[in-house]
Order: C-alpha cells, then structure tokens, then sequence
C-alpha cells in the first residue's frame, strides 16, 4: 500500500509513534540532565529543571524537524522554529510549574517525589506540545504537494483516462 493511500487513522498513529520516540528521546536527556544537576550542583531543582528541559527542547527539534515532520512544510524556518520556542516555553512552563507547585506549594522535595512530578509535568506538557507542535509548527503541506506521484494519477499534462463502455 502506498504511503499516500493509507487511511487518516494510520497517518496519525504513524505520527504518533514517531513523536513519542523523539519524545522517549527528550525525557531521557531531560531526566539525565535534571538529575546530574540535582546532584552535582547546588542549583535549585527548579532551576536545574528549566536547564534540563531546554537541552531536551535542543535535542526535540532536531528529532521532530528531521524524523517525525521531515515531510512538512518546510519553506519558513524562522517562523517554525520561532513558533517552536514559543510553544515550547509554554510546555516548559506547563512542566516546571507542577515541578514548583510539588516543591514549594506541597514540600514534596524529595528525589524521587521530584522525579514522579517531572514525570506528571512532562506527560502534561506532551499533551499540549503534541497538540500545537502538528496544528501550527510543523504544518502539513496543501494536498496537491504532498500526494506521492503514482500511476493511479494522472499527471497534469496528460488527459484523463476514459471509462470503458460496455456494449450489451
């Protein structure tokens, strides 16, 4: 089957899937790196926190640019990596402020309560940075753009087939 004849529902799970293995990707490098700073330095968690996610936010675009929405528009990369920023700090905020709420609003300030609300914050987040990232960072191209050159249609220049008559 050809990939332009597959139905909505699988392009979607296909994007999905994709998306959450840059996503595996960025949680792993943002958990390594809050962590390490959780550690081995006396910064605040929050801080730390906010260092982390914007070295996962780095190593998403590439992931999401170049394997997950290589087959998006691509003709404004200032606005789609402007818009990336955007979105992205509104999903650092989204994540970080259930971190700070965890922390100062209920002292749950231990390792591993600090990790299980990172977890909360992130998978929040997601939600949201999935949702804006494929509505209005990475836009998929007008139709006539992205259908794959096939037999099955004809090309411009070339007149369309006519039905065949049966003679009874």
């Amino acid at each position: 089957m050809e990939r332009g004849s597959e139905g909505p529902f699988k392009r979607l799970a296909r994007e999905v899937a994709k998306f959450g293995a840059v996503g595996v990707v960025g949680t792993v490098v943002n958990f390594a790196v809050s962590n390490l700073l959780w550690h081995l330095t006396s910064l605040q968690a929050v801080r730390a926190n906010v260092i982390a996610t914007i070295v996962a936010i780095g190593c998403n675009y590439i992931g999401f640019r170049y394997f997950t929405y290589r087959d998006r528009d691509k003709s404004a990369r200032t606005k789609e990596l402007t818009l990336f920023l955007a979105f992205s700090l509104v999903g650092l905020v989204i994540e970080n402020g259930v971190l700070f709420a965890a922390i100062y609003g209920f002292g749950w300030d231990s390792s591993l309560q600090r990790n299980v609300f990172k977890v909360l914050g992130i998978g929040i987040a997601t939600l949201f940075r999935f949702w804006s990232y494929r509505t209005w960072v990475f836009k998929t191209l007008p139709a006539e753009e992205a259908v794959v050159e096939t037999d099955a249609f004809p090309k411009p220049s070339q007149p369309l087939p006519r039905p065949k008559q049966h003679v009874s």
